[in-house]
């Protein structure tokens, strides 16, 4: 038999959840079965990691705003590569990927939803709009990926997929990159010297696109109440987004320039985890967050809000503190409990790594994708 042809679809280009899920399948794939592609927007971290594996990027700029120009080249590319399997990931690409396949005729169209997100939107209509969209998509979509259970429940209240045609296959994670990274040096750059920080002294971190979702101006106010009480802790933000601007203007109006660092987007997390005394992450809502997976890789003790997705892989007490969103005074309470208790600490971390090894292997993720695939594709092909 020969390869089937695999375009996997992203709009952008910076390494969020749904690009790192991207990431991990293209590297993984069985390259005897499948001859795998790429297409996301231009430049940024994925880009040049899809290419660093030998990987073909094709780039096709993506906006929600609707644009003939996208259509075109996407229908140009579908036709040139002849490709067999499309699979599109998030909003964007999903609207644009799954209806251009239709019209060009693609034998599989495969989607995954990492967190749906408009169900969280504050404009109504607008989420209206997005229920219906995706309603009428998966008439013709072949399979819809859920990456949570959580997420699956709630796209079943909104009938959002047909029934039959939907799936969850949960995140996972190369745990051996993030257990090796401990103790190496973090990038080209001592973090330290970089910041001008000692990190002898207690570090709070976080990984996190500086988006809405994400919950970060809750844990600056929780960073300010807590330096009440440890005034040396230093806090790491690590990533960038929409609401870097805003996120950096509230920091330096409570006075915390020297205590919170926003480090921007980096290549080098592994070793960056591997500096936290403590991983939080105060999101509103979320899918399967791969933030918590690689920071419990890396057996860190974890604060995380108690949302959708995040109960998944946190157990209250026994492999991580839960606390409500939007309550920096109950995340802070809890940054300390764990700063303060190192034996707590300890405990909760080292029961989520051995947790996390055994249910979300990056090597069963795949592995469910790829017979997905080959499911699908048969079945296209023994119905033609």
């Amino acid at each position: 038999m020969s390869k089937i042809k695999i375009l996997e679809m992203i709009d952008s280009p910076f390494l969020g959840g749904g690009q790192i899920n991207l990431l991990s399948l293209v590297s993984s794939l069985d390259k005897s079965l499948f001859d795998v592609l790429v297409c996301s927007g231009d430049g940024g971290a994925l880009v040049e990691a899809v290419k660093n594996r030998g990987i073909t990027h094709i780039p096709v700029s993506m906006t929600k705003k609707f644009s003939r120009n996208t259509v075109t080249e996407i229908v140009n590319m579908l036709s040139e590569f002849r490709i067999d399997v499309l699979h599109t990931h998030g909003g964007v690409a999903g609207f644009y990927g799954r209806w251009v396949a239709r019209k060009c005729k693609i034998p599989v169209i495969v989607h995954t939803l990492h967190g749906i997100h408009y169900l969280h939107y504050k404009n109504i209509a607008l989420k209206f709009v997005y229920i219906l969209l995706e309603k009428w998509f998966s008439r013709f979509t072949d399979a819809v990926i859920y990456v949570c259970d959580s997420d699956k429940t709630r796209g079943n209240s909104y009938r959002l997929v047909r029934e039959g045609k939907s799936v969850v296959i949960r995140n996972g994670v190369d745990f051996l990159t993030f257990e090796k990274a401990g103790g190496e040096p973090a990038e080209e750059l001592d973090v330290g010297e970089e910041l001008g920080i000692d990190l002898s002294q207690p570090i709070i971190g976080t990984v996190a696109r500086l988006h809405r979702q994400k919950g970060i101006p809750y844990l600056l106010e929780a960073a300010r109440l807590l330096l009440q009480e440890i005034p040396e802790i230093q806090f790491l933000i690590i990533g960038d987004g929409p609401w870097k601007d805003r996120l950096l203007e509230q920091r330096n109006r409570s006075g915390l320039e020297k205590s919170v660092h926003f480090l921007g987007e980096r290549k080098d997390i592994p070793q960056l985890l591997s500096l936290f005394d403590v991983f939080v992450l105060p999101s509103l809502w979320e899918g399967l967050p791969y933030s918590l997976l690689e920071a419990g890789s890396s057996g860190k003790p974890i604060v995380a809000t108690d949302v959708d997705g995040v109960k998944e892989i946190i157990t209250d007490g026994k492999t991580g503190i839960l606390v409500p969103p939007k309550s920096p005074e109950r995340l802070a309470k809890a940054l300390l409990q764990l700063i303060t208790d190192k034996d707590l600490a300890n405990r909760l971390g080292v029961a989520l790594k051995e947790d996390i090894k055994k249910k979300y292997s990056l090597s069963s993720m795949v592995e469910e994708v790829q017979n997905l695939y080959l499911r699908l594709f048969r079945e296209k092909n023994t119905r033609d």
